[in-house]
């Protein structure tokens, strides 16, 4: 069954949403983030969790991390877990209640943060570095207030 050219004319295009070129950069700077993150082993999630822990409390627990991120307990025990076998972190019993655990950064993960955040720098360099700082400020600015309006507080990890 054809489409007549009057239904044709009434949909917009794909490129005419904003929401498609986001997706569109967001996509592309994301892989290129996790490709460079490949060297080093760890993966965006892992990045985001190792980042939020950074210059923090010096122990921290899995539920502490689950609020920062948004994410569910689950699925930060699963990356503490990663983390863990990487050698990035600790998680011991707490010494406040032993149904809890107590994480904290090894010295490979405190030292392997400030290498992953130039990646993460350079990452958004070469992607945005052809907009002024102008240009920048005001992008910035426009993603919080959409996000502030609609209360997006989940960190993207993929």
């Amino acid at each position: 069954m054809a489409l007549t050219k009057t239904a044709n004319q009434n949909a917009s295009r794909l490129t005419a949403h904003i929401g498609f070129w986001m997706r569109l950069v967001s996509n592309h700077v994301s892989q290129a983030f996790a490709r460079k993150l490949e060297a080093s082993g760890v993966t965006v999630a892992e990045w985001v969790i190792l980042r939020e822990m950074y210059g923090g409390d010096e122990t921290t627990s899995p539920s502490a991390v689950a609020e920062l991120t948004g994410l569910t307990r689950g699925a930060v025990s699963k990356l503490i877990s990663r983390l863990l076998s990487k050698g990035l972190v600790t998680r011991n019993e707490s010494a406040r209640d032993r149904r809890y655990q107590d994480i904290q950064l090894t010295d490979a993960g405190v030292s392997l943060v400030p290498h992953l955040a130039q990646l993460a720098d350079e990452n958004d360099e070469e992607f945005f570095g052809v907009l002024s700082r102008s240009e920048r400020r005001t992008l910035t600015t426009l993603l919080k207030k959409t996000a502030a309006l609609r209360d997006l507080t989940q960190i993207p990890l993929e």
